[in-house]
Parts: C-alpha cells; sequence; structure tokens
C-alpha cells in the first residue's frame, strides 16, 4: 500500500483572505510515534491519583485565564469569531477544567449495590486512548469539554481539530503540556479527514468522539461499528425556537437576535427555526427584522462589531445558496440576504418569512446568521413543526406561562429544552441530542461516564 505523504495545513483569516500560518502535518510515522506514546502513557495515567489529575485540570485552568487574550485572539484570526465572544469562549474552557477538578472523583467513585455477596457494586474505569474528531466553530470549548472530563477519568486523549484552525490544535496542546500533563496524555494529530479510519482502526484508540456535520458523523460511526468501538456523536442541528401566542414579542425578539448570530450564526445550538403563534407573528417578525439589521457586521477584532464573518468563503457560499433556493421555493427574504462586496467570508444577518416545510431554511441547518420565520395557528401545530426536522439537539420555548410550557417539554424532541432562555451548554447539564443530531452525551456526570468501562464487581 502507499504510504500517505503528511499535508501541510494553512490557517487563513476568512475576515481578509490573509494567510496566517502554515504547518507540516504528520506523516504516517509521526502518527505512529504518538499513537505509541499515548498507549504508553495510558499505562501510568490510568493510576494516577484523582487529585493528580485534578490539579493538572486547575493548572489548566489557571493558564486559560492568564493566557485569554492570546488564545482569544487565535481563535478570532484562524475563524473568524468575534473576540468578545473568543475571550468568553476561553473562560467557559476554563469553567470546564474547573469543574471536573472539583466534581470528578465524586462522579467515578465506586458505588456499593446490595446483592448476595459479601461485596458488590459498580466501579468506573478508564477505557484507554480517545480519539476526538473536532469541529472548527469553538476551536477550544469542544476541545476542553471533551477533553477534561476524559483525562480526569484517566483516559488519554489524541485530537483530529478541523483543518482549517492548525494553530488551535497545536496551542491546545501546549496548553495542557504546560499544566504538568505527562507526555502521551493528550497530543494533537495533524491529519486529514483520509487518514482518521485508519487512527480509528488502531487497537490502541479504545473510542471515538465526534462533533461535526452529519455525513462526518456517519463515516465515523461506521469506520468505529466496523471495528466494534464506542463513540459519542454530537452533530448538526435546526434548533426551533417557539413562540407562543401569550409571549411578549420584543422580549422574544431580542433574545431570538441573539440566539441566532451566536459565533456569528455557526453553532449547533443557535437557533434557527422561529415557529411563531400568528397572533404575535408579525409583532415579532417585525421586532426580529429590526434588531437584526441593527446588528454590527464587520472585522471580529474590532470589539463593537457583534457578528464577523463566516469561517470560510465556501462556507458563505453555501449558505447564500440555501437562501437563494428558499426564496424561490416561496420564502420572503424580509433583510439582508445578498453577499456584500470585498474580501472576506461575510454574510449579512437575514430574515426570511414565509417559510414552511420543503424549503431549504425549513429542512436544512442553516450554519450562518439566517433566521428562518414560520406560522404556526396553534401551540399544538407548533409543536409538531418543531419536530418536523430529522434533528433534535435544542429547542427554546417562549411563553409567559412558565407552567404551560413546562408542559410542552415532553413532546419536544430535542436533547434540551430551555425555557424562556436561550439554549446554551453548561458543564452541570448533559448536552446531546436525539435523531440526526446525535447520541451519547457531554457534560456533567453523563459526559464524564461515556469513556469509562462501567464494571460490576461481586466478592463473596
Amino acid at each position: 500500500m502507499k504510504r500517505r505523504e503528511p499535508e501541510t495545513f494553512t490557517a487563513v483569516d476568512p475576515a481578509c483572505g490573509e494567510e496566517l500560518a502554515s504547518y507540516e502535518g504528520h506523516g504516517e510515522e509521526e502518527v505512529e510515534v504518538r499513537l505509541a506514546r499515548a498507549a504508553a502513557a495510558f499505562r501510568a495515567w490510568r493510576k494516577s491519583p484523582f487529585a493528580e489529575r485534578a490539579g493538572r485540570l486547575r493548572a489548566a485552568a489557571a493558564l486559560l485565564r492568564r493566557d485569554r487574550d492570546e488564545h482569544a485572539l487565535l481563535m478570532t484570526r484562524e475563524m473568524g469569531k468575534p473576540i468578545a465572544s473568543a475571550e468568553a469562549e476561553a473562560e467557559k474552557c476554563a469553567w470546564v477544567c474547573d469543574y471536573y477538578a472539583e466534581h470528578g472523583e465524586a462522579f467515578l467513585t465506586p458505588e456499593r449495590v446490595e446483592t448476595d455477596a459479601a461485596e458488590s457494586g459498580v466501579r468506573y474505569d478508564p477505557l484507554g486512548t480517545v480519539l476526538a474528531v473536532m469541529p472548527w466553530n469553538f476551536p477550544y470549548w469542544q476541545v476542553l469539554r471533551f477533553a477534561a472530563p476524559t483525562l480526569m477519568a484517566g483516559n488519554t486523549a489524541l485530537l483530529k481539530h478541523a483543518s482549517n484552525v492548525p494553530g488551535c490544535s497545536l496551542a491546545i496542546e501546549r496548553l495542557l503540556a504546560e499544566a504538568g500533563f505527562p507526555e502521551g496524555v493528550f497530543q494533537s494529530l495533524l491529519i486529514a479527514s483520509g487518514a482518521v479510519a485508519a487512527v480509528i482502526a488502531d487497537p490502541r484508540v479504545a473510542a471515538v468522539t465526534l462533533t461535526g456535520s452529519e455525513r462526518a458523523g456517519r463515516a465515523v460511526a461506521e469506520e468505529a461499528g466496523r471495528q466494534l468501538k464506542k463513540t459519542v456523536l454530537e452533530l448538526g442541528g435546526s434548533d426551533p425556537f417557539l413562540v407562543l401566542a401569550d409571549a411578549d414579542p420584543e422580549t422574544a425578539a431580542k433574545a431570538a437576535t441573539e440566539a441566532r448570530t451566536i459565533n456569528s450564526g455557526q453553532s449547533c445550538i443557535a437557533a434557527k427555526r422561529f415557529i411563531v403563534e400568528r397572533p404575535v407573528a408579525e409583532a415579532f417578525t417585525d421586532a426580529l427584522v429590526r434588531r437584526m439589521e441593527a446588528l454590527r457586521v464587520g472585522d471580529p477584532r474590532v470589539r463593537e462589531n457583534q457578528v464577523g464573518p463566516l469561517a470560510r468563503r465556501d462556507l458563505r457560499d453555501e449558505l447564500h445558496d440555501q437562501v437563494e433556493r428558499s426564496v424561490a421555493a416561496g420564502a420572503r427574504r424580509r433583510t439582508g440576504g445578498a453577499v456584500p462586496e470585498g474580501a472576506g467570508a461575510y454574510y449579512p444577518p437575514t430574515v426570511l418569512d414565509r417559510v414552511r416545510p420543503g424549503q431549504p431554511a425549513f429542512d436544512e441547518e442553516l450554519f450562518g446568521p439566517v433566521a428562518a420565520v414560520i406560522v404556526a395557528e396553534s401551540r399544538d401545530e407548533a409543536v409538531e413543526l418543531a419536530n418536523a426536522s430529522p434533528y433534535g439537539l435544542g429547542a427554546s420555548l417562549w411563553s409567559s406561562d412558565a407552567d404551560a410550557a413546562r408542559e410542552l417539554v415532553p413532546r419536544i424532541e430535542a436533547g434540551a429544552v430551555f425555557v424562556n432562555g436561550i439554549v446554551k451548554s453548561d458543564p452541570r447539564l448533559p448536552f446531546g441530542g436525539v435523531k440526526r443530531s446525535g447520541y451519547g452525551r457531554e457534560l456533567a456526570r453523563f459526559g464524564i461516564r461515556e469513556f469509562v468501562n462501567v464494571k460490576s464487581y461481586w466478592i463473596a
């Protein structure tokens, strides 16, 4: 078999198209070195006391806070994240490290179970080396929310990051090394997507986690299934934002604007389909249009700008094509929806109304600042429309009657439902989806137990 030559990974600033830096990828020999190093590190790391693991995570949190501005600027330059959001992402990564440092041992403490044995119960032992295939949209958070519980559980980790954020990948590796994690416990793999299957197939890899597209999830799950290895998948979303007739349309529109433009609209849990009962539909839509038009779009390094570029020009062009096809199918363009002139992968905050099933704006994930407004004749129809999607990641529900809204929560097909609040990830709550949004959970006690051997023991 012909040996795969290492690739070169070039980071490009999406705000202007400037090439920032190029990195030589890892060839087959280097990948082998890193796999062997991870396996060797696991043999020692799995025996380390929880206090040692927690100390390393706390050190990582402190470093993230100390060097927040440096990490934030790297995120902004490589994928266009507005600088204030990048700073918040670094702080959130510090939080998840501190969270598992504080709670990880309790989540994995063996549990006694009364049986006919003298002693019996359940242990939570590490699995081995876990491969993470991560996306570019939250280039630090996606990694640390996986790495913190995985390393706290006694596993080692390999990171295959998105090809457009190689600098972020290597910076996280350096961060954890500086925090005192032993050599081989966490390593980056600068490899192309085509090289991932061979890593999954390697017997030294015990499990795989992926955050990304449905297509990528299928490919990883197929190879992991062939190797009979555990997977956790967090895939796309077309999150509904339900506005009931008794909701205040101005309040809902303010939250909707923020929810749709988080990370310039490039978030799996950014609200995408705004399903509004008819009595408040006009007022809500008018307010949403007004607020979207007021957003400042521009250089993500300028703190006053609220929406930056999309991460790549091809992603911007794909989003615009979805808008054009939706309009051709009957949607109405209320604001935005035109590709701006000039450098950079910018796309204006856009509102489409008269959106219905069968249009791309309803059926597909819109990964950018485009809001699709759908009118429902009743709250029952609103729930039906919310569920009329192959995705089921998050959902947001707005009503002045919290008790009535609470009754709708069990009917919504999603991994999380937020009432009168914007969907967000939180280390204290499990995160993940249903249907084509994936399976398994990250964060909280559920996340740290995904990559452990839940082992029964029985002693006579």
